[in-house]
Formats: structure tokens, C-alpha cells, sequence
């Protein structure tokens, strides 16, 4: 937090265009090494490596790219009330940014939070999930051989009740942003309301796909899987409950249970993968229900 602190002051005050290269910089070593992280998150989370390599760091860069070049285009806004007064509205940096991500997508979504809040000017402390630790250590690697200025991203492993538990309570992070569970969720937004702080919280879901009797089962069946399934299922986004009309209940359920035997289970590292191994031992099991035939 003292760095953090320390290195706001120089930061806040360097120009949108400055932030931004060193985020392009920072983009463009990340896809250079893009093999590296691949292979680091595939042994952090047991996702297939090929999901990785496609999805999870290329959206990453393409975070970093998007702030870095976003900072650029912002305002500030003035509005007249009435002749009688200016109201202006500003954009400035607040401070020290408070960054918590998930195990699930541990690049992918670290970067979501810490590229917007690097790139308006602020500082942040990010804590990566003490279960996959090794990614965001490498993402620190990576800012050491790109010159990014000292204290200006600081990474703290450690577990939530600690690390992360004091870094929302701390009283000088005005903002936290965290992606996890909703009873952590809840209890954090509860403590930091009291403080006041600004916050955002991405939080849990159960997500329904609805089967209607008309779709084409040749589309939807490997979608459904896909959905359910993709990063073994530890998606916040994940197609957990599925929702099927009466008439095609039973033909769709053959379809479904057969394109999910398919699926090859096995190491993360192996190309041919395509369910890796679980990041915790949470049962992957979607709910499949029947739905009347009249809506």
C-alpha cells in the first residue's frame, strides 16, 4: 500500500498518452509470450491448454489494448442549469485501486480490472486467487521487462481472510473491484458501504439455457454442451440449468448425455483436451427440465 501510494502521485499526473503506451507495451510483450501464459494458466486452473491459448490471453491483450487506447477518447462534461449555473462534471484518478480476481479466468479477468484502473491514472493493489497463483506472477515478469513504473501495479498473493480481507478494510483504497462468490461478495460490499468506498462486485451465477420445440437440435445440442461444459464448467457464465419443452424433452436428453460422453477428459496440457481437470471439487452436473409444451 505504500508503494501504491507513492507512485500515484507521479502517475495520476502522467499523460493519458504516456499511460497508454506503457499498456500497449505491456499488450504487446503479454502476446509475444502468449505461449508461456497459455501453458502457466493451463497448470494453475487444468483448463485445456487450447482454451487458454484461444480465448483466456488473447482476451487479456486485448483488455490492456482496449483501456490503453479507451483513456484517450474520455471527457470531462459541462452542463448549464437554467443560466444560472455551470455544472461540470470531471473524470479524475481516485487512488489506490483494489483489485481481486477469481481462479477461474486468473489473467483474463485480472487484467478487466486492473487495465481500466491503470489506465484512468490510478494506482492498484491486485490480489490474484491464492488458488491459481502463478499467472499474475508471471504477469509481474512481464511488467518488470516492460519498465512499468515502480509501485504503480503492485501484486499481493495471499489468501482472502488475509491479504484480501485487508485490503478491503484498508482506509486508503477508495475503490475495490472483486470477482468471486456472492457470501464473499456481500460481505465485502457490507464493509466497504461503511467506509464509503466505491465498489464493484461480479458475483456467482445459475444461468438457464431455454430449449424451445422448434430449434434445430444439430445447433443447439453442442451449444448446450459447449456452455455447460467449457472450462469444466467453472464459468460464472456457465450453462448450468437447461430448460427443454416437453415435446423434444427426450430426444434432446439422448443428444445431450451422447455429445457429453464424447467429450475427451485428460490432461490439460494435451491439445486433443477438451475437459481438463477441476480447480476445486465442485460437482459439475447441469439440471436438465422437462418444461410444459404451452408458454
Amino acid at each position: 500500500m505504500a508503494s501504491a501510494r507513492a507512485a500515484f502521485g507521479d502517475w495520476s499526473h502522467t499523460p493519458a498518452a504516456v499511460r497508454s503506451r506503457k499498456l500497449l507495451d505491456l499488450a504487446d510483450a503479454l502476446e509475444a509470450d502468449l505461449e508461456r501464459f497459455a501453458r502457466a494458466e493451463s497448470i494453475d486452473t487444468g483448463k485445456p491448454i487450447r482454451l487458454a491459448r484461444t480465448l483466456d490471453i488473447p482476451r487479456a491483450v486485448a483488455n490492456f489494448r482496449f483501456f490503453a487506447t479507451a483513456i484517450l477518447h474520455t471527457h470531462s462534461e459541462a452542463h448549464a442549469t437554467d443560466r444560472a449555473a455551470l455544472n461540470i462534471t470531471l473524470r479524475q484518478p481516485r487512488g489506490v485501486a483494489g483489485c481481486i480476481s477469481p481462479w477461474n479466468l486468473p489473467l483474463y479477468l485480472f487484467s478487466w480490472k486492473i487495465a481500466p484502473a491503470l489506465a484512468s491514472g490510478n494506482t492498484v493493489v491486485g490480489k490474484p486467487s491464492e488458488i491459481t497463483p502463478y499467472t499474475a506472477y508471471l504477469l509481474g515478469e512481464v511488467c518488470r521487462k516492460v519498465e512499468f513504473p515502480p509501485g504503480v501495479l503492485n501484486i499481493v498473493q495471499g489468501r482472502g481472510p488475509t491479504a484480501g480481507a485487508a485490503l478491503v478494510e484498508h482506509p486508503n483504497v477508495p475503490a475495490i473491484s472483486f470477482t468471486g462468490g456472492t457470501v464473499t461478495g456481500a460481505e465485502l460490499g457490507a464493509g466497504a458501504a461503511r467506509r464509503f468506498k466505491k465498489v464493484s462486485l461480479e458475483l456467482g451465477g445459475k444461468n438457464p439455457a431455454i430449449v424451445f420445440g422448434d430449434v434445430d437440435l444439430e445447433r443447439v445440442v453442442p451449444e448446450a454442451v459447449r456452455a455447460a461444459f467449457s472450462n469444466q464448467g467453472q464459468f460464472c457464465l456457465s450453462g448450468s440449468r437447461l430448460l427443454v419443452e416437453e415435446r423434444i424433452y427426450p430426444e434432446f436428453l439422448e443428444r445431450f448425455v451422447a455429445a457429453v460422453a464424447r467429450l475427451k477428459i485428460g490432461d490439460p496440457l494435451d491439445e486433443a483436451t477438451e475437459f481438463g481437470a477441476l480447480v476445486l471439487a465442485i460437482a459439475i452436473v447441469p439440471r436438465v427440465l422437462l418444461m410444459p409444451g404451452s408458454f
